[in-house]
């Protein structure tokens, strides 16, 4: 195997969930739907879920990538891939009873905290096969850190960002996220649409 295919694999991780990550903004202003506070936790656990991969990448930028500093970024997100599972369960079986139509619109005939549950099972597996196989995805030589790993941690950089401004608008200056969001609070705090 390619001794730096480790590297890549990384920095694949990190573009998947900046994907899925992008695709439930576009749910959510698109189809007008606002997250509820265990959807936000779950794109959290994501994010994580991506700090692991992003770690590795990072790590690698100084030098040679070792097998402790890549085990360690794996390790990250597994530990956050199973959080998010446990959160994405949660909020399966909240729904699970008939005639529950779940919380959102399905998208693919699966409801987003499905999806997620998907995710967080891909990243476990992924990260399993990664440390599996970290004596042939290594290497002992220094990894060229190039404009592809720079765009990809910045593309990672901007989805958090806008995670956080999110859920700062929708939270507004309170301290909780309110249990079944009807309006971004952030707004209505400002002054900015009227209350009424």
């Amino acid at each position: 195997m390619n001794k730096q295919l480790g590297f890549w694999i990384a920095h694949f991780n990190v573009v998947v969930v900046c994907i899925v990550l992008l695709g439930a903004f576009s749910v959510q202003f698109g189809e007008q739907e606002i997250p509820c506070p265990l959807c936000m936790l779950q794109r959290m656990a994501m994010m994580l879920c991506a700090m692991g991969s992003a770690y590795v990448i990072l790590q690698a930028r100084s030098g040679a990538l070792s097998i402790p500093e890549f085990a360690a970024g794996y390790g990250m997100s597994i530990l956050a891939a199973v959080c998010g599972a446990a959160i994405s369960t949660r909020q399966i079986l909240l729904h699970i009873v008939p005639p529950d139509p779940g919380y959102g619109d399905p998208v693919f005939g699966l409801h987003l905290y499905t999806w997620a549950l998907v995710v967080f099972v891909v990243v476990l597996i992924d990260s399993g096969l990664n440390l599996m196989f970290a004596g042939s995805l290594v290497t002992d030589q220094p990894v060229k850190f190039g404009s592809v790993s720079k765009g990809v941690i910045g593309l990672f950089g901007a989805v958090i960002v806008a995670n956080l401004l999110c859920v700062f608008c929708q939270a507004g200056f309170h301290w909780i996220l309110p249990d079944d969001p009807a309006r971004y609070e952030l707004f209505y705090d400002l002054g900015i649409f009227n209350a009424n």
